[in-house]
């Protein structure tokens, strides 16, 4: 028998709103309230999300993110910065003590990623998992592969961060439907603009994107669904959907206001 995982799925929120239910989901996990969880989620305007450890200053362009009309949000777990817009957004929660929960890092990678790998499967799209890792530092996440995400051809697909905390370990990441690189590379501080065009010109040979593969405008309902049976299969696990209560809800708008509503770094206005 199966064993069975909540399944949580929301209208598209603000930045803030996202981050904190992610949080949310790994805190109530922590006291029980509730099984592992697979959460899908969308953006209600596009949002750039910089790592735990990222930093703004002299990298991020604020007046490209005023430009796009774009939110901006620190995320709790680390890596480079993510263009959230049109694509499927996923999270995890489960116990570290978990039987499918290795205690090595890049393991526990490989394992939760099977769902993702079988999503591609649904679509037809024939993804393979990163086995090295480029030594080229990048604030643009999709620049360069982690171990065990998932690529074709040698191109980056989709981008996954992790943290553990209190016993629970919090996996979340970004399947891209479509890419605009132009709004991407608006937001980042190149030295010129030689370089930013270089750059941008050569992105293409280190990601690609479900659309760009298939050649066609793929929709969001039909990415939700061969993700979602992807999950099950590739997690060999029973999704059972629930909804949130009144007083979650609450404690996530808390938590929103309180850690994510704004961003005080380097002296910088976030526009969340």
């Amino acid at each position: 028998m199966k064993e069975q995982w909540g399944f949580l799925e929301n209208v598209p929120h603000d930045a803030a709103i996202n981050m904190a239910l992610d949080e949310a989901l790994l805190q109530w996990h922590y006291e029980e309230k509730i099984p592992p969880t697979l959460r899908f989620y969308q953006w209600r305007k596009p949002t750039l999300s910089i790592g735990h450890f990222q930093k703004l200053e002299g990298r991020i362009d604020l007046e490209g993110v005023q430009k796009h009309q774009c939110q901006l949000v620190r995320r709790m777990t680390g890596g480079s910065a993510v263009l959230h817009d049109d694509e499927l957004t996923y999270s995890i929660v489960i116990s570290e003590s978990h039987p499918s929960v290795a205690s090595s890092i890049r393991q526990a990678y490989y394992d939760l990623s099977k769902g993702i790998l079988e999503g591609y499967n649904h679509l037809g799209i024939k993804a393979s998992y990163a086995e090295s890792v480029s030594k080229e530092r990048s604030n643009i996440c999709f620049e360069r592969p982690a171990f065990y995400e998932m690529v074709v051809d040698g191109k980056k697909l989709s981008g996954n961060a992790q943290t553990r905390k209190k016993g629970v370990l919090l996996q979340h990441g970004s399947i891209p439907i479509s890419m605009n690189v132009d709004m991407l590379f608006d937001m980042f501080i190149f030295p010129n603009e030689k370089i930013k065009m270089r750059k941008k010109q050569a992105f293409w040979n280190k990601a690609t994107t479900i659309n760009r593969i298939l050649q066609k405008n793929i929709s969001y309902d039909t990415v939700k669904a061969a993700f979602k049976k992807g999950f099950s299969e590739g997690l060999e696990i029973e999704l059972k959907e629930f909804s949130l209560t009144k007083s979650q809800w609450n404690e996530v708008y808390r938590l929103a206001e309180k850690k994510y509503a704004n961003l005080p770094l380097e002296g910088a206005v976030s526009h969340v």
